[in-house]
């Protein structure tokens, strides 16, 4: 049971910064969380996850009802549709929801995940979730206006699924795309939070581990954990979702709830599911837009590499380097994301293409 305790702690610090249990450390624990809390952080008062737009659920294609919301007029000609990340939904959007206000934009929560309805088992995959998107785009933006995708961690790899499914959506329908801490492969070779000597087999042992929390006595015990320890569950997601030690305690506290309000369950499928994800295949397509790749030199989740190694896979792509940032980049580093979308539709609406294009 101890050597399960053990393996169940790394495995929830991976999937989300949640661990079963703190033992010897909880006071200390404590008082480290009570420091940061107590500082004045910012922004002070921000109504995190009270932005609301038009609710319209849409049917994915085997019938699980996805939870879309949209703001702003009907008639613009181009719509921004942000595909949230790993057990986030999309509240993680609010700095840009709240910039962007003049702007038509569509949220939706992925499958299995926020507001969204659960899939039958065997759904959960990077494919389901390509459809899925699909199935967004048609409802909610038809006829000739065309769309630009941002996608954070997850959400980048269904932006490339829907590539991979629809390469002709892309310089017609599909006009470009911001890809924010995410990648197309490579992330069996492990995370930056994995400590550097044991990181090759912490790395083969993770699919087992999160294999074996997907349902059962095991997931009860990891839920269980993650109730009980919110205190670890905050420092957690401060030190694997932020690259910043100064991001404010609110912040924080939002991102970790999120990632709290997700089933272990899903957390442990969709992590398998990522895990052996290789969208390569898809960049040719992705080519053929003008797209966006933003990549925090602290991710802890996925290695910044992956993220060059994503912008220099796709012909033409820009690469911002966000220093000192990790990655809840949309989070810490909001008026950067919010610059690099504002940028990519004067560039869309000027209709530059990609140089090899």
């Amino acid at each position: 049971m101890a050597n399960w305790r053990r393996v169940t702690g790394v495995a929830g610090l991976a999937v989300g910064a949640v661990a079963a249990g703190a033992g010897a450390l909880v006071a200390a624990e404590r008082i480290a969380v009570s420091r940061i809390r107590n500082r004045s952080g910012k922004p002070g008062g921000e109504p995190f996850g009270a932005l609301r737009g038009h609710e319209l659920t849409v049917l994915a294609p085997d019938g699980v009802p996805l939870h879309v919301e949209i703001d702003g007029p009907d008639a613009a000609p181009v719509t921004i549709i942000f595909c949230h990340g790993y057990t986030l939904n999309q509240d993680c959007w609010h700095f840009q929801r709240r910039d962007l206000a003049d702007h038509r934009l569509v949220f939706w929560d992925q499958r299995d995940h926020g507001r969204s309805g659960r899939a039958e088992p065997g759904g959960a995959t990077i494919d389901q979730l390509g459809a899925d998107l699909k199935a967004v785009i048609d409802a909610t933006v038809p006829g000739p206006a065309t769309v630009v995708l941002v996608g954070h961690s997850m959400g980048g790899m269904t932006i490339m699924a829907l590539a991979e499914q629809h390469p002709a959506m892309f310089g017609t329908k599909v006009a470009g795309a911001l890809l924010i801490n995410t990648a197309a492969g490579g992330l069996q070779g492990g995370s930056p939070w994995m400590p550097g000597p044991v990181r090759p087999a912490l790395a083969r042992a993770l699919p087992l581990v999160l294999h074996s929390t997907a349902g059962g006595r095991r997931a009860a015990l990891v839920e269980r954990g993650r109730r009980v320890s919110p205190d670890l569950s905050f420092l957690g997601t401060r030190l694997i979702g932020f690259g910043d030690g100064e991001v404010s305690p609110v912040t924080v506290t939002f991102l970790e709830q999120m990632i709290r309000a997700t089933p272990m369950d899903v957390v442990a499928r969709y992590g398998q599911m990522l895990w052996a994800c290789d969208r390569r295949d898809a960049l040719p397509t992705l080519g053929k837009i003008p797209v966006v790749v933003m990549v925090g030199e602290k991710d802890r989740l996925l290695a910044p590499q992956l993220g060059i190694e994503l912008a220099a896979g796709i012909p033409g792509a820009q690469l911002i380097w966000a220093p000192g940032a990790g990655h809840a980049l949309i989070l810490e580093r909001p008026d950067l994301v919010t610059d690099a979308i504002a940028t990519l539709l004067a560039q869309v609406a000027a209709g530059d293409l990609p140089r090899s294009a």
